[in-house]
């Protein structure tokens, strides 16, 4: 890509039951998850009820005509019909059943069996819906017929109401009648179905029985329960994603909390406030009548792809985004518009003179400048070889879902380095989205395009990727502009920013810190209105839909979120982040991480992310795969396999700087088993040093220059040794003498200063001093056993070997 310069991001839980009476993998109804809808007494017993919930096969509901005794429970003296599904039922079917005999049993959909004698008495009886086993049965419905009422039961005719189930609720009442149907007052709505249903006034009762039972068509609907905000509480309980909430006050989530629902209405006058570090996600619909306020780290979620998003007369929707640190009026900021139908001219990036889009199409880099001198060779520095990539941005450019833009600050409104806020207003972009990609062809390059997060909620780059896989590359480069512009680094104008200040995010092995000046880690999300570089491996394009996004209280923090250094977690994967920094600004990461699916080879950008290497960066670090010394990986997935006591990771080092510096590297940050329980070494080869990280930072100088082999990492002494053995192996000789004793010559008329012994783990168990070439120690706690001597001679030298005693 080409420089900005000064001048111009269900699974359905089905549980399984193991208790007796329970089906396996069928669905668990609670009191109210279906309704009777019609019974007939006498021969043959008939009754009709209707799913008020979606079943999934082998679903099983019992019905039994004997009453619960509120001290024995169940009564064993009639019958029960055991109903059983062979398909998955959706809401609102009705299902019809019929005992003539045991043997003689009917079913409208799935099975019936029936066991004793369940036959409905023409004077007095009762139908108990439950699932379970009788014993300890969980009761989801039940009707009642006769003169006795709900009271306990005593005979065949009598019952008490089921424990769970309440009368005009989940159960109904019938009187002196023996016979009833439901006349189909209300069939549309679940919660509203079997409320009326529960009511006697809505049924036709009998001493004669119907000819036809049933006969309604019911319809379920997504969110049955309504729950409306009136600014102290809500009127059906806090909302879910199986309710519909109404915002009927103002609704502010740092007071009132995050929420789910089923579908969203913000009625005319009132605001819903998304502040920092809070969301909300909708299932389905959204209507604004009101105002909806999304700040800069809040999130606004839609799930379904299906769903709409729309504004009534007077209902506004708005974005809140906050650039990073602005040093300077012309720093650029990388935008992703979350609202549809925005032009430049209509969004908040029309105050910018210098706002831009970038043409792919016309990106091609089979060159590298030296500099910013406009001397070029073949090779690759990740700049268009001709410029004409960036393209100006005029008021009626359209800022198309997916599409990224750089714009500045305007120049008259810049008040100093600090934060700014754009607001973006419209309706929030949802549902399936896409954005065009270009590939240049196989030339070497990487074919850069900038695309964006489309949503107002941060986007999980993994599902993003694993969507696009074939059209681009795994990595994502979000721009922060830490480094001040510079006459030296290579671009198309006098002076351009630091290809350098990139945060990277792979959907392999993680993410590295660009250090925007607010200590950002990325996670594995881009952030609302975040544009990013992306590499092509086609002529396509990528698809966003709402799978992608997400709704919690931190990813879409990540970009401009501080973190603790040298932190520690436990994740599974072994991760280790190492900072480059310095006594006059430098900032530098790298990534190593030991993760699934790698290898210890290039395995592509979603797992090795390399740097970008156009010269005139200030300093950087990176590392090598193999003897490759052309491509400089800011993060490197390794093989999980290869993680132990002798691995060694190759730490490379470029630097510019001419005057005096301190450079520094630190640990950022290290994650999983294996690193929290290993010492991590750094070693030095130009000043023959070992230093343990994990204790304290390592401070160093340096010339001008690329150094591919000065500095290594590894878990343990021993490995950083194995060079100094076949680099020293004659300059020391190690004999083992009797009386446990160990003598130690040096050559080369050196003498021996001291002797440090460690065992493989790296723990020292002797130290001694000498002031001679040859020297005798005792070891009387080794005893055949493999020993790392550490010996340092009279010229400062270190020589580390390995010696074996028994």
């Amino acid at each position: 890509m080409k420089k900005i310069t000064s001048l111009k991001t269900l699974s359905l839980l089905i549980s399984l039951f193991c208790a007796v009476g329970f089906g396996y993998g069928q669905t668990t109804l609670v009191a109210g998850d279906i309704a009777i809808t019609g019974f007939n007494s006498g021969a043959p017993s008939q009754l009709t009820f209707v799913l008020l919930k979606d079943v999934t096969n082998t679903t099983q509901i019992k019905f039994t005509d004997n009453g619960w005794n509120l001290t024995t429970g169940l009564r064993t003296t009639e019958g029960t019909l055991t109903w059983q599904a062979t398909s998955d039922l959706p809401c609102g079917t009705e299902i019809f059943l019929e005992r003539v005999t045991n043997a003689n049993l009917t079913a409208s959909y799935g099975t019936v069996s029936a066991a004793g004698g369940f036959a409905l008495n023409t004077v007095s009886d009762q139908i108990l819906a439950y699932q379970g086993a009788s014993s300890s049965p969980n009761f989801i419905n039940s009707i009642h017929y006769g003169s006795a009422g709900w009271s306990d039961a005593i005979d065949s005719a009598t019952t008490a109401i089921p424990p769970g189930l309440t009368n005009g609720i989940n159960a109904v009442y019938f009187a002196n009648n023996s016979n009833g149907n439901y006349n189909c007052t209300v069939t549309t709505n679940q919660v509203l179905t079997l409320a009326a249903v529960s009511a006697a006034t809505n049924w036709n009762i009998s001493t004669t029985r119907y000819s036809t039972l049933g006969g309604c068509t019911y319809t379920c609907v997504p969110c049955p329960t309504t729950t409306t905000w009136n600014g102290t509480t809500w009127s059906a309980g806090t909302p879910d994603i199986n309710k519909n909430a109404i915002i009927a006050a103002n609704y502010n989530t740092t007071t009132n909390s995050s929420f789910s629902a089923c579908s969203l209405t913000v009625n005319a006058g009132f605001n819903l406030r998304v502040t920092n570090g809070h969301y909300v996600e909708v299932e389905n619909d959204v209507v604004v009548n009101g105002n909806i306020i999304v700040d800069n780290h809040g999130a606004f979620k839609q799930n379904s792809n299906t769903s709409t998003y729309t504004h009534g007369l007077g209902g506004t929707s708005v974005v809140r985004k906050e650039t990073s640190i602005l040093n300077n009026w012309y720093d650029y900021t990388y935008w992703c518009s979350p609202i549809s139908g925005l032009t430049i001219g209509t969004s908040p990036l029309t105050d910018s003179t210098m706002r831009h889009w970038f043409d792919a199409s016309k990106y091609e880099d089979i060159l590298a400048e030296t500099g910013n001198s406009g001397v070029f060779s073949t090779g690759h520095d990740d700049i268009d070889d001709n410029g004409d990539d960036w393209t100006f941005a005029y008021d009626s450019f359209p800022m198309n879902p997916g599409v990224g833009f750089a714009a500045t600050h305007s120049q008259t409104g810049y008040s100093g380095a600090r934060q700014y806020t754009y607001e973006f207003y419209g309706i929030f972009n949802n549902g399936p989205l896409s954005a065009s990609i270009f590939y240049n062809g196989a030339n070497g390059d990487k074919d850069w395009n900038l695309i964006g997060n489309p949503y107002p909620c941060a986007l999980d780059f993994n599902a993003f990727y694993a969507a696009n896989s074939g059209v681009v590359e795994g990595a994502a480069y979000l721009w922060s502009h830490r480094t001040a512009i510079d006459p030296n680094a290579s671009g198309n104008e006098a002076f351009n920013f630091s290809q350098n200040d990139y945060a990277i995010i792979t959907a392999g092995s993680g993410s590295i810190n660009s250090d925007n000046g607010d200590g950002i880690v990325p996670n594995d999300y881009i952030p609302s209105g975040q544009g990013f570089f992306i590499s092509g491996l086609a002529i396509g394009v990528v698809n966003f839909d709402n799978s992608m996004r997400m709704a919690d209280a931190t990813s879409n923090n990540q970009f401009f979120k501080s973190t603790n250094n040298k932190s520690k977690s436990n994740d599974v994967a072994n991760k280790i982040w190492v900072n480059l920094t310095s006594d006059n600004g430098v900032f530098n990461q790298v990534l190593v991480a030991y993760v699934d699916g790698a290898t210890n080879d290039n395995d592509g950008m979603a797992y090795d992310a390399t740097r970008m290497l156009s010269s005139g960066a200030s300093s950087i670090i990176y590392t090598l795969i193999g003897d490759d010394n052309t491509n400089k990986f800011a993060i490197q997935g390794k093989a999980v396999n290869s993680l132990g006591p002798d691995e060694t990771i190759k730490l490379g080092f470029y630097t510019s700087i001419s005057s005096a510096t301190l450079y520094k590297f630190s640990l950022a940050h290290i994650q999983g088993d294996f690193l929290n329980n290993h010492a991590i070494f750094l070693k030095d080869h130009l000043l023959n040093k070992v230093h343990c990280l994990s204790t304290s930072d390592y401070s160093f100088t340096s010339e001008v220059g690329e150094f591919n082999n000065r500095f290594e990492i590894a878990f343990s002494n021993q490995a950083l040794s194995v060079e100094d053995v076949l680099l020293n192996k004659n300059a020391l000789t190690i004999v083992q003498l009797e009386n446990d004793e160990v003598q130690f010559t040096a050559t080369n008329n050196l003498n021996i200063k001291n002797v440090a012994i460690f065992d493989l783990l790296g723990r020292q168990l002797y130290q001694f001093t000498g002031n001679s070439n040859q020297e005798t120690y005792k070891l009387s706690n080794l005893h055949n056993s493999v020993f790392v001597a550490k010996v340092t001679l009279s010229n400062g030298g270190v020589i580390t070997k390995k010696a074996f005693k028994k």
